[in-house]
């Protein structure tokens, strides 16, 4: 597949919508409780919508702009926005081996103009290539058999052509621990081929590659699990959507968008980075440790 080619979806839309009808209801001083109560919805239905995670009805958009008294002049470019929030992404295809919650992330990643993240224990996804991932499906999913195996690479696979899309590839700047690099995943020939593809990939103008020595002093890394800080491009008509914080837990994703908690993970970034050099410096001394 080419990403060029596909459709984007409709994360982005859902999400514009669902914060510009929370700021509405915001500005009407409503409470969620409220807003359900008179258009005889569940408070849960009103979170789905204003956290991006549902389609929309033109006539609900409609509804709900009543309701929170909103100007004649929002209604309609609203109302027109709730009809691309149907859309469906190439990543609906892949619905049998997408995670609960993971759609929204690769929405939300096919959509980015930046990533920067940590990654504490496996090579970052982006950066696998199909045999370590693989090994690393077949020993977390005993269970699952070879087509499904090759389903997720796939996914996979369509996700890292971001990383060279055509004229907006992803700009990718990741951290991980020099540990990482010395895991024998699948095998010494499999971990071989996975830092020469490093080494590859860190010669793309957009990728960024850095290791945080063994023995390195404390960094912030040490305290937060995996995440990633997704940063979106202005569509040329619109001011670009706030940053998001993905936040991998054991029961799940956590989504993250106000503006605290990006300055936050920012700030814990910066602290990772500092502690980290070029991968480059490491994956020679890598690479000898697996002779």
């Amino acid at each position: 597949m080419v990403l060029s080619q596909m459709t984007t979806g409709s994360t982005m839309p859902r999400r514009r919508l669902g914060r510009n009808l929370r700021d509405l209801r915001t500005r009407a001083r409503m409470t969620t409780r409220t807003a359900a109560r008179q258009l005889e919805w569940s408070e849960a239905k009103i979170w789905r919508i204003e956290t991006g995670q549902t389609s929309l009805r033109s006539l609900d958009v409609e509804a709900m702009c009543k309701v929170y008294g909103a100007p004649a002049d929002v209604v309609a470019p609203l109302a027109a926005l709730a009809k691309e929030t149907k859309a469906r992404g190439w990543w609906t295809a892949y619905t049998d081996v997408v995670a609960e919650g993971f759609d929204i992330y690769i929405g939300l990643e096919e959509a980015a103009r930046q990533l920067a993240g940590y990654e504490a224990d496996l090579i970052p996804g982006l950066l696998q290539t199909e045999a370590y991932t693989r090994a690393l499906l077949r020993t977390a999913r005993p269970a699952a058999g070879a087509t499904e195996i090759e389903r997720r690479v796939e996914l996979r696979r369509t996700r890292q052509s971001l990383l060279t899309r055509p004229g907006a590839p992803l700009r990718l700047d990741v951290v991980i621990p020099e540990a990482v690099l010395r895991h024998r995943v699948g095998g010494p020939e499999v971990a071989a081929e996975q830092l020469d593809h490093l080494r590859r990939i860190c010669d793309l103008p957009t990728v960024r590659l850095r290791v945080i020595p063994a023995g390195s002093d404390y960094h912030a890394g040490m305290e937060t699990s995996r995440f990633a800080i997704l940063e979106f491009p202005a569509d040329g008509t619109t001011a670009p959507e706030p940053p998001v914080v993905y936040v991998e837990t054991f029961t799940g994703p956590v989504y993250l968008d106000k503006e605290a908690d990006f300055a936050r993970y920012r700030a814990a970034f910066a602290d990772i980075a500092s502690a980290a050099v070029d991968a480059r410096e490491l994956l020679d001394d890598a690479v000898t440790a697996l002779a």
